[in-house]
C-alpha cells in the first residue's frame, strides 16, 4: 500500500498528463533530479502511450537527467491516495480529482511530435517550475 503515515514527513508528487510520456516523464525527472530521495515522486497519464517521447529523453539527457527507463503508466488510485500534491498537466477533467490533495494544473505545450528545439523550450519551463514546487514543499534542491 502507497498510502502515507502520519509520521512520514515525505511529501509525495504525483505528475499527470493525457500520455505520461513527455511532461509528466521530464517533471519527473527534474523533480527526481533536483530533489533526490527527500520527495517521492510519481507520475502517470490517463491514456498511457506505449513509449517514452524520444525528443524528450534526448532533451532530458543534454542536461544529464536520464529519463531513458521511465516508462508511461496509467495512474492508480493507490498512487493518487499516496501523493500529497497533483501536478496535471493537459489532462483535463480526466485526471483525478481527491479531496484533500493539493492541486496544481501547469499549462504547458504537448512536446508529441515537436522538434528537438520545442521540447527544450517545454524542458526548461518544466524546470523552473519544478524548482518552484521544491522550494513550496520545504524540502531542499541538490
Amino acid at each position: 500500500m502507497l498510502e502515507q503515515t502520519p509520521d512520514d514527513q515525505k511529501p509525495a508528487v504525483l505528475f499527470l498528463c493525457v500520455h505520461n510520456a513527455g511532461r509528466s516523464q521530464m517533471a519527473a525527472g527534474w523533480l527526481r533530479h533536483l530533489a533526490g530521495d527527500a520527495v517521492d515522486v510519481f507520475s502517470g497519464g490517463t491514456a498511457p502511450a506505449d513509449e517514452t517521447n524520444q525528443a524528450a529523453i534526448d532533451a532530458m539527457a543534454e542536461i544529464g537527467i536520464d529519463i531513458a527507463s521511465y516508462r508511461p503508466q496509467k495512474w492508480t488510485d493507490d498512487i493518487v491516495r499516496a501523493a500529497d500534491v497533483i501536478v496535471s498537466m493537459g489532462c483535463g477533467d480526466a485526471c483525478p480529482v481527491y479531496p484533500g490533495k493539493r492541486y496544481e494544473d501547469w499549462a504547458l505545450s504537448d512536446p508529441a511530435g515537436q522538434s528537438i528545439e520545442f521540447v527544450r523550450g517545454v524542458r526548461d519551463d518544466i524546470g523552473s517550475r519544478v524548482e518552484q514546487l521544491i522550494a513550496s514543499l520545504g524540502v531542499t534542491s541538490y
